[in-house]
């Protein structure tokens, strides 16, 4: 059993109508930002290289070599220079031309902005006395770039990177890390699991938090989302 699942007294997937939430758990990037698929799109267009090829790269990867390279990036298990180094040299065998991958992370954040209507709502969540974590899937070689873009540390009392924790959404560990993190903030000790909600644009990962304990809000857009923690709030 989960520490999450002993702490709350249920089983994974317990029914999500319980005690109000105390802590909202955000991601990232297409919560926090417009959706990720935008940055992909423009970069589609700016480089001519299709987002299905870059799919197929990294997959070709997976099977050569046994290990799916952005997840490895994500976990801090592979630098972002040899990450590029493997990507520049599957997609020009797969486009028969030279090409710049490490340009890649100067054009997908330049095409990412802040959400900013959900961004106030957790601003007046918090300032109403409500918690607030962040939990994304990153690269420890962006770090500066993402936490530049908003006043993360202003708003969110812990943050977890999978770049610098070593395992990513959906995976299990990092759900126990999330929660081990609230539990040890003054006045969340006794917190339990099902009183906090993973907001998520990524189906698996809010379907990895239930199994967890924890409750979760599917991201679409933002109006629904927002409806659906305040529904939880109580």
């Amino acid at each position: 059993m989960s520490e999450a699942a002993a702490h709350e007294g249920t089983g994974p997937r317990d029914d999500q109508e319980r005690a109000p939430v105390h802590v909202v758990i955000s991601d990232f990037g297409g919560v926090l930002t417009n959706p990720l698929m935008d940055s992909f799109i423009k970069y589609q267009e700016t480089t001519g290289i299709p987002i299905e090829v870059l799919g197929e790269a990294m997959l070709a990867i997976m099977q050569r070599d046994g290990m799916h390279p952005l997840f490895e990036l994500e976990k801090g298990l592979l630098s972002e220079a040899d990450f590029n180094v493997m990507m520049q040299a599957e997609l020009e065998s797969r486009l028969d031309h030279d090409i710049e991958f490490h340009t890649f992370p100067d054009r997908y954040f330049e095409h990412l902005h802040p959400n900013q209507p959900f961004l106030d709502f957790l601003f007046e969540y918090k300032s109403g006395g409500g918690r607030l974590a962040l939990l994304t899937n990153n690269v420890k070689e962006w770090e500066h770039r993402w936490r530049s873009m908003l006043p993360i540390d202003e708003l969110f009392e812990t943050v977890v990177d999978s770049g610098f924790v070593g395992t990513r959404k959906p995976e299990p560990e990092i759900y126990e890390i999330t929660y081990e993190r609230i539990t040890a903030l003054d006045g969340l000790a006794e917190v339990a699991a099902g009183q906090c909600v993973l907001v998520d644009d990524v189906e698996a990962n809010c379907s990895a938090a239930l199994d967890f304990g924890f409750r979760a809000v599917h991201f679409r857009d933002t109006e629904q989302a927002i409806a659906e923690v305040r529904a939880m709030l109580g």
